[in-house]
């Protein structure tokens, strides 16, 4: 999967990715390869990345929107 993290100053993060855990309104969620498409909003939290090395990132956001589709995920941030 691709994961591009955005906010409206530059590209905080781009590459291929295993897992991302997101702050949802509702709580955390996950979205791992072949997920459904789905487009959420996303509180103040942290965003866990696993890349495809097997790496773990995490990175603090104010919230903001997620899309996932095609095994592509797009964050736009209000700030991280």
């Amino acid at each position: 999967m691709i994961l591009e993290i955005i906010t409206p100053d530059k590209k905080v993060y781009s590459g291929q990715v295993k897992l991302v855990q997101l702050p949802g309104i509702t709580g955390l969620f996950e979205i791992l390869n072949n997920h459904a498409p789905i487009i959420s909003t996303l509180e103040k939290g942290k965003i866990k990345v696993e890349e495809e090395s097997g790496q773990v990132l995490y990175f603090e956001v104010d919230g903001g929107i997620v899309e996932n589709k095609d095994n592509k995920i797009i964050v736009l941030a209000e700030s991280v």
